[in-house]
């Protein structure tokens, strides 16, 4: 199967620069050789690298996929392993991925449902060649869409699951740690040498079905309101582009 024939899992999007762009050059850079790539979470929308771009274009690409064990990852798994070279399913913390052997490793829809966040980081970060992207996509735990997915009753959460993502498998429990928010991420960067390339924000709220979206866009206004703005409606994820220094000594200053 061509990478371009392969499928994608959770919602999909088309054509996101901001990380097709990046993932563009780092392929540009390595000519002659395959590109290894690991997908963290089951239901990243991998459309949005532009991976079936660069194969019409003749670029080998070979996409991994991790995700823990729980029933809702599972299924999804199983629903488009085929899609994939390799499958590994178990808990982030100690599931056997391999060690500086990926070039890119894709991280959405996954540190907002997940403990001990910087613990899954560091493994995803040591699969990574030096040299390699780090390109991550998560819900901000400072975001008024952040609060309300953890306040709302999970019969809710599931209800507006299936009308925003019919089809599709989920929801997951949300978790947001402490350090699913900018400053984590930044902070996280530092300690660990890693060097953020580029930074941004996105408001991912699906536009129907219409009432249903209304009714959360009036909601996160008014939280954002009611906390003066500590919880923003600006955005709902944060998304990075993060490289790992080839030097291992190398100090970010």
């Amino acid at each position: 199967m061509t990478t371009a024939e392969r499928g994608t899992s959770g919602t999909q999007r088309s054509g996101n620069r901001f990380f097709a762009e990046p993932l563009r050059d780092y392929v540009l850079q390595c000519l002659g050789r395959p590109i290894s790539l690991l997908q963290a979470g089951a239901l990243a929308p991998l459309r949005e690298l532009g991976i079936a771009e660069l194969a019409e274009g003749g670029f080998e690409i070979s996409v991994s996929v991790v995700d823990d064990d729980n029933p809702v990852a599972r299924r999804a798994l199983r629903e488009a392993q085929s899609a994939y070279d390799a499958v590994i399913i178990g808990d982030l913390r100690s599931a056997p991925i391999p060690q500086r052997t990926y070039d890119v490793v894709y991280c959405a829809l996954l540190l907002e449902r997940v403990h001990h966040v910087e613990l899954v980081l560091d493994r995803l970060v040591s699969a990574l060649k030096p040299g390699g992207l780090l390109l991550l996509r998560t819900g901000d735990r400072r975001s008024a869409a952040a609060l309300l997915d953890r306040l709302l009753p999970g019969p809710v959460r599931t209800a507006v699951w299936s009308r925003f993502r019919p089809g599709v498998p989920g929801p997951f429990r949300p978790v947001y740690e402490k350090a699913v928010c900018d400053e984590g991420i930044a902070s996280y960067a530092l300690l660990r040498g890693l060097v953020i390339a580029t930074r941004g924000t996105e408001l991912t709220r699906p536009d129907h079905p219409a009432g249903l979206s209304s009714s959360m866009r009036i909601i996160c206004a008014a939280i954002a309101w009611l906390t003066r703005g500590r919880l923003t409606n600006r955005h709902d994820e944060l998304l990075y582009v993060i490289r790992k220094p080839t030097d291992r000594f190398a100090r970010v200053v």
